[in-house]
């Protein structure tokens, strides 16, 4: 395990791991916006051959997130997508089994059913909140454990430490965590017992919308060459300039996480009191289930939410129409709130009746809460609110 500086988080990713061009001294680390390098010799480098394969501007962000991983070194990747395939590429063949979260990413869910579940991968997907029922349905064959957490669009919590210490009474089974939601600033899914972390550094890492990438993060070094392995030959390694945007953004993730907590505290607040809303799924209330497992394993609750109105589902969507601050956006962990609904968008692959056995209904709308002034948040929804109910509102 690679030690972390003894920084507070706002130095450490600034300064932690960085990487400096020589050069000219430029304060920026660099675009190398190339395919190829020059070789000194025959077969002799200055450890670039091909972009492909590696790149420095993204084995500059690589470091800057290793660095908030307390890992020696992180992969980066062409999107959080390319990410778990990448390591199921890495890890998984046909007949190996898989216990995915019961809630979980939509595009995760993708990936096994109409990808993976092609090349003769199994999967089931398990209720991860306690140890008991990951440990009931390991298999000769399990191989990995891929937990969300929390999970996307419920907020439900996985039991990262027990799960892990199940899973690791066998010699073969890896437990892995899109962590995405709150990066190791928030939850350190490592130091929980998992084996791998995954961000989608499209959210919170970037934290401005440019840029599409993944990282994977892990204290095994034979996995993180067989990754790196993988990612070559397969082609998925983050753009140059990706990186380079993706640079710049995770400076000032510290400060951003602090102000999307604070925000998204008392916005959760708010609509849990507000008459038309039926239920808020937010791991910093009291009415939250898991309020205490997620208060033993994260260090703050983060910037997502979701909630139902007490309205139908046409109403739902009419309130989302009518919001005007707030952006209806797919993505999260940006500088600008973003209202999705998870039945048309992320889950709409989904039956009606599977969305729903996962608390995913057709009026659950999610929220990633902003950096903009919670009180001209809340007189969005107001208007949005008396547009679609009037004065009952």
């Amino acid at each position: 395990m690679s030690e972390r500086p003894d920084f507070d988080p706002s130095t450490l990713v600034i300064h932690s791991n960085r990487s400096y061009e020589m050069q000219s001294n430029s304060i920026l680390f660099p675009i190398h916006q190339t395919a190829t390098y020059i070789h000194e010799s025959v077969g002799v480098t200055k450890g670039y051959g091909y972009s492909r394969g590696a790149n420095p501007t993204v084995n500059a962000l690589e470091q800057a997130i290793a660095a908030i991983e307390n890992t020696a070194t992180a992969l980066c990747f062409r999107s959080g997508m390319s990410a778990i395939h990448t390591l199921c590429m890495a890890i998984l063949k046909a007949g190996d089994h898989v216990i995915l979260s019961d809630v979980i990413y939509g595009g995760t869910m993708r990936l096994f059913h109409q990808v993976l579940g092609n090349f003769g991968i199994e999967y089931s997907y398990v209720d991860t909140s306690s140890a008991g029922p990951a440990e009931a349905a390991i298999k000769p064959n399990t191989r990995l454990i891929f937990l969300e957490s929390p999970a996307n669009p419920t907020l439900k919590i996985s039991d990262i430490r027990g799960v892990s210490e199940v899973a690791h009474k066998h010699e073969n089974i890896l437990v892995a965590v899109d962590n995405t939601f709150l990066t190791p600033l928030l939850q350190d899914c490592l130091a929980l017992g998992a084996d791998v972390s995954m961000l989608s550094t499209t959210k919170y890492i970037d934290g401005h919308n440019a840029t599409i990438g993944g990282s994977l993060a892990t204290n095994d070094e034979k996995l993180v060459e067989r990754l790196r392995l993988v990612r070559k030959t397969i082609g998925s390694i983050q753009t140059p300039f990706d990186s380079w945007l993706a640079l710049q953004g995770i400076k000032t993730l510290p400060a951003r996480l602090d102000v999307h907590c604070s925000h998204a505290k008392q916005i959760a607040a708010w609509l849990e009191a507000h008459p038309r809303v039926a239920k808020v799924n937010y791991p910093g209330l009291d009415s939250f289930p898991q309020k205490a497992l997620a208060a033993s394993q994260q260090k703050d609750f983060g910037g997502m939410l979701s909630f139902e109105l007490d309205a139908s589902t046409e109403d739902s969507l009419r309130f989302m129409n009518a919001l005007k601050l707030c952006t209806c956006a797919e993505s999260l962990g940006s500088v600008e709130t973003l209202a999705t609904n998870p039945a048309t968008a992320s889950h709409c692959d989904l039956t009606r009746e599977a969305r729903e056995a996962l608390g995913i209904s057709d009026r659950l709308i999610r929220l990633s809460v902003g950096l903009e002034a919670p009180k001209d948040l809340i007189a969005d929804f107001e208007q949005a609110f008396a547009v679609v109910f009037g004065s009952k509102a």
